[in-house]
């Protein structure tokens, strides 16, 4: 082999044996472990769970399924398929004293389909009235953290991890059992009811040894459900008639907003172009359900027309 003229041997030698030991030192390298005694690691483990370790990274979930009613005495329907996405990202903490943090903003979409042809419905006849209505989706913005987690609670004690630990598999499981004043009640719902009442339940899982890896900012492989159990959706307008909502869906993590599928992307880009990037990391706005979305839109339409709808 015909040395290069710009070296001298013992410069060539070296320059061989330095570029042997760099890829020998990267072949043997190993990523990091995060460790789940550690509550400062325990926090880094929830943050990958929730977002990317990296401040300002987005982050896609897509979930799609079913939605049906349940009514005492009659047999369930199918009223919808449902197709969702939520875009988020993170912003990362440190407190001298409470240790690493973080918290998450983001904003989600979930369209309404006709359960035969799985277009996204613009008017429903509702079968117990015959009456049609307009479809409204679900558009919230933003649906943010409160405030930053951190690897110790205010008062001192260093946070747990919870989860179920299957071989390579991390299961995590958490249910949200929602009660609170309905944005369109009135002001003695304590008195009357008419309080929203439902559950979200969520459900997940992740490979342990993407999780656990310190070096890897960012979960490609996960995989989610959720499901809901709640009141007639307001648009619906089923004037208060007994029964509920029961939502099944599954889904998971894509690489990009240009991973979903494109007739999700297609409305999201006609319709709500904001949702394709997450809200700012400092994003500090109440935060919007599909309830206060809908008397938002109502209150916006009466106040164009008139006070009338």
């Amino acid at each position: 082999m015909k040395r290069p003229t710009s070296f001298r041997a013992g410069q060539w030698a070296a320059a061989v044996l330095g570029t042997v030991g760099l890829v020998f030192a990267i072949a043997n390298a190993e990523a990091r472990t995060l460790d789940l005694s550690d509550p400062n690691d325990v926090i880094l483990v929830e943050q990958k769970l929730n977002c990317s370790l990296t401040e300002g990274e987005p982050v896609v979930y897509w979930w799609q399924g079913s939605a049906y009613s349940r009514v005492p005495g009659e047999k369930d329907r199918l009223l919808f398929n449902v197709e969702g996405m939520n875009m988020r990202a993170c912003k990362n903490f440190e407190d001298k004293d409470r240790g690493r943090g973080f918290r998450s903003v983001s904003r989600e979409v979930l369209f309404y389909k006709d359960p035969e042809t799985n277009e996204i419905l613009r008017t429903w006849v509702n079968p117990w009235t015959s009456e049609k209505v307009e479809v409204m989706q679900v558009a919230n913005d933003p649906v943010n953290m409160r405030g930053p987690m951190y690897a110790h609670a205010a008062d001192g004690t260093p946070r747990e991890f919870h989860a179920t630990i299957v071989g390579n598999r991390v299961f995590t499981t958490g249910e949200a059992p929602l009660f609170y004043d309905n944005p369109l009640a009135g002001e003695y719902q304590d008195y009357v009811g008419n309080k929203y009442h439902a559950m979200e339940a969520l459900n997940s899982y992740v490979y342990k040894d993407d999780l656990l890896d310190g070096d890897k900012a960012k979960l490609e492989r996960y995989v989610l459900s959720w499901a809901r159990f709640s009141e007639w959706l307001p648009w619906m307008k089923m004037r208060g008639r007994t029964g509920m909502m029961i939502f099944s869906t599954v889904g998971g993590r894509v690489d990009s907003y240009d991973d979903l599928p494109a007739s999700l992307k297609d409305e999201i880009e006609d319709k709500y172009p904001t949702y394709k990037v997450p809200p700012p990391i400092d994003d500090d706005r109440p935060n919007v359900t599909s309830w206060g979305y809908f008397k938002s839109q109502m209150e916006e339409r009466r106040a164009s027309n008139g006070g009338m709808e």
